[in-house]
């Protein structure tokens, strides 16, 4: 059983080791916390634009590429105005 299984049908937020930062809704996961999201999409920060949301759609990630998983507040994050958003992206992480 995967410690995730707590988390599936909500929607949560991967970064990834390359800085990537994927949304979607936990369709499941195994043991070595390789995942499947549904309704996935990536959001590119930018320091001088807002946040650009780029559709995966059904979207398997393995688990060796996440750095971070975290469940979201749907309600805060539907009224944020991603277009106000500005952050610099993510780095790659390096070891």
């Amino acid at each position: 059983m995967s410690a995730l299984t707590g988390y599936v049908d909500r929607r949560v937020l991967l970064i990834m080791h390359d800085g990537r930062t994927i949304v979607g809704t936990l369709a499941g996961s195994d043991m070595k916390i390789n995942v499947i999201l549904s309704d996935a999409v990536e959001r590119v920060y930018s320091a001088d634009e807002g946040v650009e949301e780029v559709p995966l759609g059904l979207y398997l990630v393995k688990g060796e590429q996440i750095v971070l998983i975290g469940e979201i507040d749907t309600e805060k994050d539907s009224k944020t105005p991603l277009s106000d958003v500005r952050a610099d992206p993510i780095p790659h992480i390096r070891y």
